[in-house]
């Protein structure tokens, strides 16, 4: 099994699944469009790769609370499936339902939504993100707050806002989105979305500055980091020098989230087994 963190007293495995192209949420169009992911990621090939991603040691699943995953999740639990959840919350619904929603699949916490943290403070409407985290507090759970800005993190620590962990982006994706809502909500496509390696540095530096447990995400950059790399090897290579950095960078009580697509090879396997070189096996 995959090493573990204390988080928020559970023992959770320092890499765990992210869900992004679960629902063709692609940041690398030109290689991979939304459309292809969806078209391979129905509903039981998601399942598949719930416990696919147990049988490598992985036992947790960060998955957005919207329609589809929730049904997934449904699925894999009448099934047997035992990994632990931590909800991302859909911005593209009213927050105090999509919580019920959440809550009744029994989460190990819920977070809010990064884009809409980042919106919030760069209209300069903190009070927002304030109300939004007591309605998550409110329903019993353990409370994250997501942000893609390192500055965002930093001052939620330092005021104290009300939030247990951190979902951290490590590359800023609102640098060439500031002012605007999400996606989610705008259903403005990821196409022309560039990450910087710039930002990675800055974000893992917060990382280590605030004291509460962090989620590094989009640590190989959405796929971008494979730009230009041809081979297998040139890919394989990338990815454990990525994944050695993340975790040199980040807490002894932080842990990271890859999300993978299964179509052409086995991801998931292959990243499990370099957190598991990387880091030694429990």
């Amino acid at each position: 099994m995959i090493k573990t963190a204390d988080f928020l007293g559970t023992q959770v495995t320092r890499l765990i699944l992210g869900d992004n192209p679960f629902n063709g949420h692609s940041y690398i169009t030109d290689i991979h469009d939304g459309q292809e992911m969806m078209d391979f990621y129905t509903a039981d090939k998601c399942v598949r790769t719930l416990f696919e991603a147990e049988e490598n040691g992985l036992n947790t699943f960060l998955p957005l609370g919207d329609p589809f995953s929730l049904r997934v999740i449904r699925q894999y639990r009448n099934e047997g499936g035992k990994m632990n959840i931590i909800f991302q919350s859909y911005a593209g619904a009213e927050l105090e339902s999509n919580i019920w929603q959440m809550t009744a699949c029994k989460p190990l916490g819920i977070y809010l939504h990064g884009g809409t943290t980042d919106y919030c403070a760069e209209t300069g409407n903190l009070d927002e993100i304030h109300q939004k985290l007591r309605i998550i507090r409110a329903a019993g759970v353990k409370v994250g707050l997501g942000t893609h800005e390192p500055e965002t993190l930093l001052l939620a620590e330092k005021e104290g806002w009300d939030a247990d962990f951190y979902l951290t982006c490590v590359y800023n994706a609102r640098r060439t989105q500031r002012g605007q809502k999400s996606g989610f909500i705008t259903g403005k496509s990821k196409d022309g979305v560039t990450f910087y390696p710039e930002d990675a540095p800055l974000m893992y530096a917060a990382i280590r500055e605030v004291k509460k447990p962090c989620v590094a995400f989009k640590v190989f950059a959405g796929g971008q980091i494979f730009y230009g790399k041809n081979t297998p090897e040139e890919i394989s290579e990338t990815a454990e020098k990525t994944i050695r950095e993340a975790f040199d960078n980040i807490k002894p009580t932080d842990i990271i989230c890859l999300s993978v697509f299964q179509k052409y090879k086995n991801q998931l396997k292959e990243n499990a087994d370099i957190v598991k070189k990387v880091l030694g096996e429990n």
